[in-house]
């Protein structure tokens, strides 16, 4: 058991990324609006993290930075699709080059520098000292956020209370919602710099927690597999959670087949994650045909609101 255990805090370290950048996702997607620049996000997350922690020689400031720029990127990006009625798909396509191209840039004086502050692992006193299982509970902050506050959080707002309920009519109907009063646009932004904000944080626990150095491509295209886990988890925070450390699960596993000598390819373990992505897609589709209507995407998903249309 104790050698699983290794591949189990991969699996929680790496997961907590994807599921803050899945929440973000989830919050934006359930307005109405697909933000396909995480990636590009969660790269400027990760740079700007570590940019402000070693100036200001403060892990928080730099996961308040990430959040920062993640949350202003969103905004530009709903100036155009929400406000402008741009093609949302380009935009995020547009807004995710421009992220890395950009994250490179600041990046390339502390390229394969070690960050000068990173968080430390918080212990749960009494469950840290369980034989074998303890190191389970002493957790980065970004995993606890991940899996516990983050996803309960967004599930109780969005389910449970006027606001979210608000927010879910603008993804199914803006017009039946504008026609009662729900300002659609201003509901539309907010999710989408609330989903920023998030995939900003994502991309500051790459740097200040799991890997803390900064170096360009270290996303490595986990803001797509963000994007995918979103309509795999049928737009629901708390499925998303459990599907990141699932996907978690899935990335440790090539590390660790690695690092333990597996008769595998390098190359092949590399590719499970996205090959896991595809499967996961696919699959529960085919085994399942009666959960597309359970997990089907919001009903103005991607369509520009436009008032004069009603």
């Amino acid at each position: 058991m104790s050698v699983w255990i290794p591949l189990f805090l991969h699996a929680l370290a790496y997961g907590s990324i994807l599921a803050l950048a899945a929440q973000g996702e989830v919050i934006a997607e359930r307005s109405g609006v697909i933000n396909l620049g995480v990636e590009g996000l969660m790269a400027l997350g990760a740079v700007v993290a570590a940019l402000a922690a070693d100036a200001s020689m403060s892990p928080w400031i730099g996961a308040l930075a990430a959040m920062g720029v993640g949350g202003f990127g969103s905004f530009v990006l709903g100036l155009a699709t929400v406000n402008g009625a741009a093609n949302q798909t380009l935009c995020g396509v547009a807004l995710t080059f421009l992220g890395l191209g950009l994250s490179a840039v600041l990046g390339h004086t502390v390229a394969g520098l070690p960050v000068a502050v990173v968080f430390g692992n918080w212990s749960i006193p009494g469950l840290v000292s369980i034989p074998v299982i303890g190191p389970l509970f002493s957790q980065s902050p970004f995993v606890y956020l991940a899996f516990g506050l983050v996803p309960l959080l967004c599930h109780v707002v969005l389910f449970r209370t006027r606001l979210g309920l608000s927010l879910r009519a603008v993804g199914e109907n803006p017009a039946a919602a504008d026609a009662v009063g729900i300002p659609v646009r201003r509901f539309r932004l907010g999710a989408l710099v609330a989903g920023g904000i998030l995939a900003g944080l994502a991309g500051a626990d790459m740097t200040l927690s799991v890997m803390p150095v900064w170096s360009e491509g270290m996303i490595a295209g986990r803001g797509w597999i963000a994007v995918a886990l979103v309509i795999f988890c049928g737009y629901r925070p708390v499925l998303a959670a459990a599907s990141a450390l699932l996907f978690g699960l899935v990335m440790s596993l090539s590390f660790f087949g690695q690092a333990q000598g597996w008769p595998i390819a390098p190359a092949v373990l590399n590719m499970t994650p996205y090959l896991g992505t595809i499967l996961f897609m696919i699959l529960p589709a085919l085994l399942f045909p009666g959960m597309r209507r359970l997990m089907a995407a919001p009903a103005a998903l991607g369509t520009p609101y436009f008032r004069e249309e009603r």
